[in-house]
């Protein structure tokens, strides 16, 4: 590893642990509580321990997993001191983690057999959609890709406006028409331009509607069709974008999400001002979805490929996690 490289993921990793301290001091804060006066895990000890997980936005039905692996593993180690108990959250989160398919990343590099590589990116209004947008086409731009962009929300001036200035900002192109025009026509004429400029990234926003399922679904299908036309098989990533602070909202997000598209990764934004990283955790788990990238702070630079280890080893203080 080169002195760059080395700064870099130093960089990279203190940026992830400021990111994670207000869920790592909330979490262990109502862990502490939850084992005050007590020198091993009993079932008073479990019954708190699932209360800090519910409160810490790890939703019920991970949460409910969490615990049952900890009771097997009390039921066969017959003692265990509550001491042991962060080690034993920690490994049994890595695993959850390895379990379900949120596989650490390679960050921004593009798979040689699949460019353009392109990004289909959706969620609802407010979560970051466009902004995480923007630090996508800086982090791929940064890693030597050539990189285009599809102003596909053509439902709102403000998403317009906003990518636009990212394009501008970032240095790359962005292809876009006047207001309320098809979005699938904006998604086609953005991959045909990347097509014809031998890009080798091209990431398109879409509008983030959700009151009306159906029409959302048929809007999405209709621009993958597209897209499909020009590369076969594309979009190569459904990414859909949650905004980690609302917690349990997230969760609803992605369902409503899910069912209308196949969604094939997530990127949850706007960790570092909220104490309910744990969502990562639990929609990781329930849906079986490959976390991609995090957002952790305000800058280009502070959208970071999801690494499970790094962030298990962040949010419990350790130098490292096996799993």
């Amino acid at each position: 590893m080169g002195f760059f490289d080395f700064f870099s993921k130093k960089k990279n990793k203190e940026t992830l642990d400021n990111g994670l301290a207000k869920t790592k001091q909330s979490f262990f804060g109502k862990l502490s509580r939850a084992v005050a006066g007590k020198s091993k895990v009993d079932e008073e000890v479990l019954d708190n321990l699932e209360e800090v997980l519910i409160t810490s936005d790890v939703g019920i039905d991970t949460t409910l997993e969490i615990i049952e692996r900890i009771e097997k593993r009390v039921a066969k180690d017959k003692y265990m001191n509550t001491a042991e108990l962060n080690n034993i959250l920690r490994e049994e989160i890595t695993l959850l983690l390895t379990e379900n398919n949120t596989e650490d990343t390679n960050g921004f590099e593009v798979p040689q057999d699949k460019k353009p590589y392109v990004i289909l990116v959706v969620g609802v209004n407010g979560v970051g959609k466009t902004t995480t947008i923007g630090k996508l086409a800086y982090q791929f731009k940064q890693a030597g890709n050539k990189v285009y962009l599809g102003a596909a929300d053509t439902f709102r001036a403000a998403a317009v406006e906003q990518i636009s200035i990212w394009g501008e900002r970032i240095g790359v192109p962005v292809i876009k028409q006047q207001m309320g025009s098809d979005p699938a026509s904006v998604a086609y004429d953005t991959v045909s331009s990347a097509v014809a400029n031998n890009a080798d990234v091209v990431i398109i926003d879409t509008a983030g509607r959700l009151h009306n399922k159906v029409g959302l679904m048929n809007e999405l299908t209709k621009i993958k069709n597209v897209i499909g036309k020009i590369i076969p098989g594309g979009p190569a990533d459904v990414m859909l974008v949650l905004d980690g602070s609302t917690g349990q909202n997230a969760f609803e997000q992605a369902k409503q999400f899910t069912a209308a598209t196949d969604v094939t990764s997530m990127t949850i934004t706007k960790l570092d001002g909220t104490a309910k990283g744990g969502v990562v955790i639990g929609i990781s788990h329930q849906f079986k979805i490959p976390v991609k990238y995090i957002g952790l702070g305000e800058h280009k630079e502070d959208l970071q490929p999801f690494n499970r280890k790094e962030f298990v080893n962040s949010l419990f203080g350790e130098d490292d996690v096996t799993a």
